[in-house]
């Protein structure tokens, strides 16, 4: 939570993959506070859906079809964004997936430029996108969403999604120690194994899932509300001196 009271109000984040899972929470939470919230998503009903319960929340929101894959659709994002708000103080680049689970030597090139498009030129683009916005007003703070699977590699699963997701983290720090002295925060955040769409979408097995729980001491998976909540955190006034760190968020496990 902020030090300051309102901390938020009139404030705007935008969020990338904002129609479900993480995105979506974490819209919810921005709105609770006060906070305007463009909502960016590929798909064109649930950017649409989530803006609705942030106006339901009395804030105001900004739905936007995009595909983060796509630099000028992310550049379009971006000065709409500011258009309609004036500003955007805070990014969330929460758009990312594994999109399928394979072995290392099924990964093909198809399979590996997909995986890279979406986590890491799509966080790369919306960064690009909006620092300038940023530095002219000396003041901003970017969180990308990493994963634990860049720590422990995903081996027999996912390589390819862990090696975009350690590109995530390594831009993550190079943005922020290049931009400190210019009023710019930026950090990742690594999550353990969460409740969302993200393991249908990878089509994840039941053994794979059974596995990724057994890991977490805490024996559950995390929710997207948690998650949402530190991203909160580290956009406010009670995380000012911390930047280019990836925070991991896993109930204890997933290091194995």
């Amino acid at each position: 939570m902020p030090k300051t009271l309102d901390y938020f109000a009139g404030k705007t984040i935008l969020i990338t993959g904002a129609g479900s899972g993480i995105g979506r929470a974490t819209a919810l939470i921005f709105a609770r506070e006060g906070a305007n919230v463009v909502c960016a998503d590929i798909n064109q009903s649930a950017a649409r859906e989530t803006a609705d319960a942030v106006d339901a929340k009395g804030a105001r929101a900004l739905a936007l079809t995009t595909d983060v894959t796509r630099r000028e659709q992310v550049s379009a994002m971006a000065e709409k964004a500011i258009a309609a708000f004036g500003g955007v103080q805070f990014l969330f680049n929460s758009a990312g997936a594994a999109i399928r689970r394979a072995r290392f030597l099924e990964i093909d090139d198809a399979l590996l430029e997909q995986t890279f498009a979406l986590n890491v030129n799509g966080t790369f683009y919306a960064m690009q996108a909006l620092l300038p916005h940023m530095l002219a007003n000396k003041a901003g703070v970017i969180v990308n969403m990493a994963s634990m699977a860049h720590k422990r590699g995903a081996p027999g699963s996912s390589i390819h999604y862990a090696a975009a997701k350690g590109a995530v983290v390594t831009m993550t720090m190079g943005v922020a120690r290049e931009f400190a002295k210019d009023g710019i925060r930026a950090l990742s955040i690594s999550p353990g194994p969460i409740e969302t769409p993200f393991q249908a979408a990878a089509q994840s097995s039941p053994e794979l899932i059974k596995q990724f729980l057994a890991d977490v001491p805490m024996g559950r998976f995390g929710k997207p509300e948690e998650i949402g909540e530190l991203v909160l955190f580290l956009c406010s006034d009670a995380c000012a001196f911390m930047t280019a760190d990836t925070i991991y968020v896993n109930g204890g496990g997933g290091w194995r």
